[in-house]
């Protein structure tokens, strides 16, 4: 009898068990399911320099572009920044014979970057560039906002067919008041690529001024110390001369 009551209790204590481990499978079944992760770019208060990537048109090989790409937004009269990261870059775009685009896009349509080409008798360039960030507020208490812009520019970037525009200086292109592109250092083709090789090298002109102005500034130096050396020299010859007469 008392075995059976034992039984008996033991029975009670695993139904409830088995209950309760129902019950929670249950609850767990009809919690919401938690929202998907949406990618976000933080935005940062001090400037650094941008990695580099290399992005190419994924179908027909007719764009290649090397550079560093930051994002500089106002807001609140200050600057933020955002580097492009390489590695999270979905490149696309398309190609034609005087037409081809190139755009890089984050996660979740977070930023973007598209640049259009134009090409125009033996020359290429830039025609047409968009960009925009969605990034996380930058205070505490500010609303979520996208920042975007387009320049649209008459031979931005250009160089002849089948040569590639590179610069090292920094190009700093305003796209809306509140946002700006950063492209540092640039090498860029469209249309025509040799097996998707860069040709030859166009400089821009800040480069060239760069590497020159030091050149033509010791020439200078250099002609007017040639000349001053040449003066003194004329002098003492010259007082020689009227000395020997007296």
């Amino acid at each position: 009898m008392m075995l059976t009551a034992q039984t008996g209790g033991w029975c009670l204590i695993i139904l409830a068990i088995i209950a309760g481990v129902q019950l929670q499978e249950k609850e767990r079944s009809v919690q919401p399911a938690s929202e998907p992760h949406v990618y976000k770019p933080a935005l940062q208060p001090t400037e650094t320099t941008p990695p580099i990537g290399t992005y190419k048109h994924v179908g027909k090989s007719c764009i290649k572009a090397t550079m560093g790409v930051q994002y500089i937004v106002i807001e609140k009269k200050k600057a933020w920044y955002y580097n492009l990261e390489p590695s999270r870059v979905r490149t696309g775009g398309s190609c034609g014979e005087e037409a081809a685009v190139l755009s890089l896009t984050l996660p979740d349509d977070a930023a973007s970057l598209q640049l259009t080409f134009r090409k125009k008798g033996n020359i290429f360039y830039v025609s047409n560039l968009t960009a925009h960030v969605s990034p996380l507020p930058v205070c505490q208490g500010c609303s979520n906002k996208t920042y975007s812009g387009v320049l649209t520019n008459d031979k931005l970037f250009a160089a002849a067919d089948g040569q590639s525009f590179k610069c090292e200086s920094e190009n700093l292109l305003l796209t809306s008041p509140e946002l700006r592109i950063r492209l540092v250092p640039l090498q860029i083709q469209a249309f025509t690529l040799l097996k998707g090789h860069y040709g030859k090298e166009v400089e821009c002109w800040v480069d060239f001024t760069k590497r020159v102005i030091p050149i033509i500034l010791g020439a200078t130096v250099v002609g007017l110390f040639l000349i001053a050396v040449t003066t003194s020299l004329f002098i003492k010859d010259h007082h020689r001369e009227g000395y020997d007469r007296v």
